[in-house]
């Protein structure tokens, strides 16, 4: 990373005082915001190339199905701890920086797969793609929040969906013309090497049109001494967040992770229809995300997130009601839909909350705590389901959108020091 040259953000910081022509600041962001809408594209792709290639990975590498579970570790390590670092190095690197050597890593990991010889290669490259994933996302997250309004905020996290829908399609499309699996990977690493070149040929437009930076600038222009990471651990609005987005993300995915599960046993759905009503649930979060993005700005991004709060929990009680199987699924549909801009509008917020100083390094833990809130706790559900059975997934979705419907009550009222 320190063969590139300093980014705008470091090497120029009274830049985002000195508004750029109106002209150019369209073309400007126009350009990053395609970039932002291809980066979150490429960060859904890898996951779903695993779920169709793993039959064939763990056939040629001899490995039971099991041992997936090593290489999701793994991930899930390396996303935790650069998200988190993510967070504290912008200010330092510059997110143009940043995001040109997290995909570059992310692409490197990528071929490594392409490449592997055996399944035990397989699990540093997939520590590696998570080192990548995790800065990535904690860095255009923390760029986007000051720098895009909700609309596209919303917009760019439906990209993540449309990636995940891509990623199965490729490795499906390799493996029905009779190439290996290693091919899939190697189309994907290509498509990231691409993404990292782009970044890195325009990292100091990434520096432009940040409100964040401009606040956080603002409040030091005002007296205020810049803020260490010591002092942004210290709040509490800190930690209520992390605990928000660790919620948040546990209740998405448990809710996809056992539905079609709870569908079939306890609602008597057949497999055929569960299967499209899961992926209805997903399409409905992206779908959410594309429809709530026109409507944002309109109502306010306090009314949607308040009403998407009270709409998982409706949504969660119809799923756990007694009753025949549409109205599950229409419980189901509703939970898809209401958390479709809670992660985006979150995270547009955290400003709001920590105050601007704070922001970057505040996203950055967000997403590490979305990151393991979202392995440990779906999987927690399906310990429960293993010993109870399948009727506590209606009340661990309610739970859980109880529990993050106080904590964004709590940090509402609680607002931090600056914010």
């Amino acid at each position: 990373m320190t063969s590139l040259p300093p980014d705008a953000d470091a090497a120029a910081p009274a830049a985002d005082a000195r508004p750029p022509a109106s002209g150019a600041a369209a073309v400007v962001r126009t350009s990053v915001l395609l970039l932002a809408y291809f980066a979150f594209i490429s960060l859904g792709l890898p996951d779903g190339l695993l779920g169709v290639g793993w039959p064939s990975i763990a056939t040629e590498f001899r490995v039971g199905t099991d041992t997936v579970g090593l290489l999701l570790f793994a991930g899930t390590a390396g996303y935790l701890v650069s998200s988190v670092a993510a967070g504290f190095s912008i200010a330092r690197l510059g997110v143009g920086r940043l995001l040109a050597a997290s995909t570059a890593l992310a692409s490197i990991a990528l071929a490594g797969y392409a490449v592997s010889p055996g399944f035990a290669f397989l699990v540093p490259c997939a520590l590696i793609a998570g080192f990548g994933g995790g800065a990535i996302d904690a860095g255009l997250n923390a760029y986007a929040a000051g720098a895009f309004g909700p609309r596209h905020m919303n917009w760019m996290h439906a990209f993540f969906g449309l990636g995940v829908a891509i990623g199965p399609l490729i490795m499906t499309a390799v493996l029905s013309a009779g190439l290996s699996w290693h091919w899939g990977y190697g189309i994907v690493a290509s498509g990231q090497a691409l993404l990292a070149g782009a970044f890195a040929l325009t990292r100091r437009s990434w520096a432009q049109h940040r409100a964040g930076s401009a606040a956080a600038a603002a409040e030091v222009r005002a007296g205020a001494r810049p803020a260490g990471p010591a002092a942004t651990l210290a709040l509490p609005a800190v930690w209520l967040s992390a605990a928000a987005f660790a919620v948040y993300v546990a209740l998405e995915i448990t809710a996809g992770l056992w539905a079609f599960l709870f569908l079939t046993t306890e609602r008597g759905v057949g497999a055929g229809v569960a299967g499209v009503c899961v992926s209805a649930y997903w399409a409905s979060l992206f779908a959410g995300r594309v429809v709530q993005g026109f409507v944002v700005e309109r109502v306010g991004t306090a009314r949607i997130l308040l009403g998407s709060l009270l709409g998982l929990v409706l949504g969660a009680v119809l799923v756990t009601v007694p009753g025949p199987g549409w109205l599950a699924v229409a419980g189901l549909m509703v939970v898809g839909f209401a958390a479709a801009p809670v992660f985006p509008l979150l995270t547009l917020t955290t400003a709001d909350r920590v105050g601007a100083a704070h922001a970057d390094r505040t996203i950055g833990v967000q997403i590490g705590a979305s990151g393991l809130g979202g392995a440990l706790i779906p999987a927690g559900v399906g310990v429960l389901i293993d010993r109870v059975g399948e009727q506590v997934y209606g009340p661990a979705l309610i739970v859980l959108s109880v529990v993050l419907l106080g904590l964004y009550t709590t940090t509402r009222r609680r607002r931090s020091p600056g914010a």
